[in-house]
């Protein structure tokens, strides 16, 4: 899986009625904000997502070793048991 794209989330305060200074203080303060988050997301998520471009979308030798352990029935598998947990996963029987 490949994650690409960042959003930048961005606070925004909305001015209460009949107060200029309010609005005034509020258009002043969204840049802040912005800038705030950038340092955040420069700081801790760009290392990580740097990592994550660095990694293949998924291991294909891995994927080539599984689909032939299943096809030579090196691997169980229980079909049962697993779309038992599927539809645990997604609910199934809940109220």
């Amino acid at each position: 899986m490949k994650i690409s794209g960042a959003s930048t989330p961005s606070i925004g305060i909305a001015p209460q009625s009949g107060s200029a200074a309010v609005a005034d203080v509020a258009a002043a303060s969204a840049p802040v904000a912005a800038a705030g988050a950038a340092v955040l997301e420069s700081a801790v998520l760009q290392p990580a997502q740097k990592a994550l471009r660095s990694m293949p979308d998924f291991d294909a030798a891995k994927v080539a070793e599984l689909r032939d352990a299943l096809a030579k029935g090196e691997l169980p598998f229980d079909a049962g048991r697993l779309a038992g947990l599927i539809q645990k996963f997604h609910g199934a029987g809940k109220a």
